[in-house]
């Protein structure tokens, strides 16, 4: 981000924590006059100059209550002596109101706005725009379902708005530097973003199963005019749900990072063994925390060897038993729950659990590729202006061993180290090739068997 961004922003900021200070004045001073009529204010307005704090408010257009329950959730990671010092500039003598409520459980003692806070700001003492302003807390407000902000749950005993107004830390980065950053991989988020640098034309598929993949682009692209502009949100469940099955290597793992790059979305592959915790009740937690993130952003979220959580489930044979089973069910809440594209991966689909398969909007096959999909990936997959040595039509005889996309390429990669530290010059050696061949089927328990008549050096193997 550069500075003329960072000004914006502030330029944004500065302006709406003034009109806060302003509507802090007019509810001190009503509440002095003992009078409780709506304070008069000027009009909501913003500076028009692409900051992310602009942008914001053009695409939500919040209402009035709206945008000062947001800036009390901001202002005290902005400016965390703000309402401290606006107390003592208005009520030199007597501090502050009880009613204006707060907290100071934090390190400084600084004032923290609460759930009571706006509900006085807002309406003062009036009963029936104190109940309209609570709405502003409830789960399917925009505000809270969007996971921008929330009201924190009360101490047992005290009274239910007395929890802190918090603000989601991915809006205060947002609403500060500009951006949100990529959360970093840990066992509170158990996903890391993925990325490639192929193309559509890189990836070898069948007809059959591009058709399918392109049935899910579809949805990513058209799925919002679907549920709003169609008006089908009552009658088609949120998100979609695919299956992608089939032996490593077919192309599982490349088609959900082309859907991502070519709709723009972040694709997060999900690490299953960090979620399944050892301590009973552990896995809801860690789920928890990357659904919100991944609905609030709008991902894609890739479950990879998906048999982990999502096979056949397990007889009840002791508590953990049942603990495991019901983390399962929770998971597959949260799947069907999820707004966006949900991917598994699985080499077998007999491997996942009945029940779970019927909801999948798609089951795809990612079968092993045949002697001519097998020659496409080689000819796609070679070094620009590269040719080999050792052989008429290569390609050819290369297709004849059975090996998916993701073997090809590793024994490219061994052949092209070969040449290199030979020094050849985008000369490959078939032999080589042979050689890694060899290499990648002896890694997956097969026997190698050379089907050409080319003489190979393969003893040291």
């Amino acid at each position: 981000m550069n500075e003329q961004d960072s000004h914006t922003n502030a330029d944004n900021l500065s302006h709406a924590f003034d009109y806060l200070a302003k509507v802090f004045a007019a509810r001190i001073e009503i509440h002095q006059g003992g009078d409780d009529a709506v304070p008069a204010l000027p009009e909501l307005a913003f500076y028009e100059d692409g900051s992310a704090f602009a942008t914001f408010i053009e695409q939500h257009k919040p209402s009035f209550e709206e945008y000062i329950v947001l800036l009390l959730a901001l202002v005290p990671h902005v400016m965390p002596g703000f309402l401290d010092t606006l107390f003592a500039d208005l009520l030199p003598e007597k501090g502050r109101f009880a009613e204006f409520g707060g907290n100071r459980d934090n390190v400084n003692q600084l004032f923290q706005p609460t759930g009571e806070t706006a509900l006085y700001l807002l309406a003062g003492r009036d009963l029936n725009r104190r109940f309209l302003v609570q709405k502003l807390f409830a789960a399917d407000h925009w505000l809270v379902k969007n996971t921008i902000l929330y009201l924190q749950p009360a101490k047992p005993a005290d009274p239910f708005f007395s929890g802190r107004i918090v603000l989601n830390p991915d809006y205060v980065e947002l609403f500060t530097t500009g951006k949100i950053s990529t959360p970093h991989f840990s066992a509170e988020f158990p996903a890391q973003q993925i990325y490639t640098e192929l193309e559509w034309h890189d990836l070898v598929l069948s007809p059959a199963v591009k058709e399918r993949i392109d049935e899910i682009r579809l949805w990513v692209e058209n799925n919002h005019i679907l549920m709003t502009e169609w008006q089908m949100a009552a009658k088609f469940k949120p998100g979609f749900r695919a299956l992608f099955f089939g032996p490593p290597g077919t192309g599982k793992t490349m088609t959900a990072t082309l859907l991502g790059k070519h709709t723009g979305k972040p694709v997060f592959r999900v690490d299953l063994s960090t979620i399944v915790s050892k301590y009973i009740g552990e896995t809801e937690k860690n789920l928890s925390s990357l659904f919100d993130q991944a609905n609030a952003r709008d991902w894609i979220l890739f479950f990879d060897e998906a048999d982990a959580l999502f096979g056949k489930r397990t007889g009840v044979k002791d508590a953990h038993d049942r603990f495991a089973n019901q983390e399962v069910s929770y998971l597959l809440q949260k799947v069907e729950q999820f707004d966006g594209l949900v991917i598994l991966a699985s080499n077998l689909k007999t491997n996942i659990d009945e029940a779970f398969l019927r909801r999948f909007n798609a089951v795809i096959p990612f079968a092993f590729p045949n002697a001519q999909e097998r020659k496409d990936i080689w000819r796609i997959s070679m070094p620009p202006n590269t040719k080999i040595d050792g052989i008429e039509d290569p390609l050819e005889e290369l297709a004849r061993y059975e090996l998916a996309g993701g073997s090809i390429i590793n024994v490219l990669q061994y052949a092209c180290l070969q040449a290199l530290g030979r020094g050849r010059d985008r000369t490959l050696v078939f032999d080589d090739l042979l050689k890694g061949i060899a290499l990648e089927m002896e890694k997956h328990g097969k026997v190698f068997r050379a089907l050409t008549a080319v003489k190979t050096e393969l003893a040291g193997i």
